[in-house]
């Protein structure tokens, strides 16, 4: 049997994703969470968020602490995988709740 998380049983991660997709909600039409990458031999990669608008797909990593270096080169490494070239990147700091373009 499935055991889903509550709210008050989510890690400091998923808690700031969920505070980022409530945040960017208004925005989009459809909003994916936690989106894993499947390939032949395994799990490719992760991405936090998949925003889209139309046929605009942005992406969003999000970190609990500053580590922007680190969030660039997952989303670089996506935009890759899925072929997305055009979309837009974003990272959230949790921790201090900032959203930048990358």
């Amino acid at each position: 049997m499935p055991v889903t998380k509550t709210r008050n049983k989510l890690t400091k991660h998923d808690k700031y994703v969920l505070e980022l997709k409530d945040k960017i909600k208004p925005k989009y039409d459809s909003i994916s969470v936690n989106v894993k990458i499947a390939g032949k031999k395994g799990s490719l990669g992760e991405i936090d968020l998949i925003a889209k608008k139309g046929n605009k797909i942005d992406l969003y990593e999000v970190k609990c602490s500053h580590r922007i270096v680190k969030a660039k080169k997952q989303l670089q490494r996506i935009k890759r995988l899925l072929n997305l070239q055009e979309s837009r990147t974003y990272f959230y700091c949790g921790s201090s709740g900032s959203l930048l373009n990358i």
